[in-house]
């Protein structure tokens, strides 16, 4: 067993404490590889934010968990040669089972997700609180779901979201022993949240998705005052990489997210803490094909994912400066 202390991360515990005092979301920043890695330690050392390394159950296998482990500490160390010890965290994603939050608290991890909201109310009690007291024992992060999120997105898959319900937060808080709680308020997974049905258009005749339901944040937050809470499913998935995705080859359909503005009013509440997966995928995405198009004789892929890893660090950096408000706040 490798504690994640030795690899010099963190949990969450403090610095949610600090994001909910100060009004501003930690950024959780999925990763599968060692550019979108360098990227997210580059752009949060450089705007000075504390940051969730994220990994999902299918990046852990993607990447191996014995690599993970040795590139989180060496995430850790990246930041210091860069000139900032800033608070890393190393997160599971979506885990859907006890035996995996086991296996990735014994290889490092400083903090785990168990997603029982598919269960019956009383199973996903069950479940949480078997994986907190496992983590707890070992002084790592729990964050449990109360709600369905629609979307797909890595092995992540719902067809319609169910709203958190306000009334059972205090009782599932209560039972499991959770240190942070994701909710449904209308965000949701993978690049395509939104049908543009459902969609309005502004002066500009851009479509503009409904707003979330902060009138169930609030209410939640009135049920659980000063409670870490967590959007999953947070991408705003910005047009001009859409756009370039589609123009060199892509073929992306109604991919609509969710308004930053939106999400920056959520970062100074309760919520501490925001996922952004496919913005990130996007980014990447658009830098390589148009490598890929405008230099068709390429082959090194340094020539194409160094200019993706520019491109997601610049996005990581909009995110933590401008959506967030976690800039600034590693100190």
């Amino acid at each position: 067993m490798v504690s994640y202390k030795e690899l010099g991360l963190v949990n969450t515990r403090e610095i949610f404490a600090k994001a909910i005092e100060g009004g501003y979301a930690i950024p959780a920043f999925n990763f599968n590889n060692m550019e979108q890695l360098q990227a997210i330690i580059s752009a949060c050392v450089e705007c000075s934010s504390p940051v969730i390394l994220q990994v999902s159950s299918g990046a852990r296998n993607y990447a191996n968990q014995t690599l993970l482990r040795y590139m989180a500490q060496g995430a850790v160390e990246y930041a210091k040669e860069l000139g900032k010890n800033i608070p890393i965290v190393l997160h599971l994603d979506h885990g859907n089972s006890f035996e995996l939050c086991k296996s990735c608290i014994d290889m490092g991890f400083s903090s785990v997700m168990i997603d029982g909201s598919h269960l019956p109310y009383e199973e996903n009690i069950a479940l949480t609180k078997k994986v907190v007291e496992y983590a707890h024992a070992h002084d790592v992060s729990v964050e449990g779901e109360l709600g369905v999120l629609a979307g797909v997105e890595d092995e992540v898959s719902a067809e319609v979201s169910n709203y958190t319900r306000p009334e059972e937060v205090i009782d599932f808080v209560t039972k499991t022993g959770v240190d942070s709680l994701a909710i449904s308020i209308g965000t949701s997974h993978g690049a395509n949240k939104f049908k543009p049905e459902q969609c309005t258009r502004n002066e500009e005749g851009i479509l503009v998705p409904p707003e979330l339901r902060f009138d169930i944040l609030a209410e939640i937050e009135k049920q659980l005052p000063g409670f870490p809470i967590v959007l999953h499913g947070s991408s705003s998935v910005p047009q001009e990489y859409v756009k370039i995705i589609n123009e060199y080859g892509g073929a992306l359909k109604d991919a609509i997210g969710i308004p930053e503005d939106q999400l920056r009013k959520a970062a100074k509440s309760a919520v501490c803490k925001i996922n952004i997966d496919s913005d990130g995928r996007l980014a990447m995405t658009a830098a390589v094909r148009k490598v890929m198009i405008e230099k068709p004789a390429e082959f090194d892929p340094r020539k194409y994912l160094g200019p993706a890893r520019e491109e997601l660090k610049k996005l990581y950096m909009h995110k933590c400066e401008n959506v967030l408000g976690s800039a600034g706040k590693a100190e």
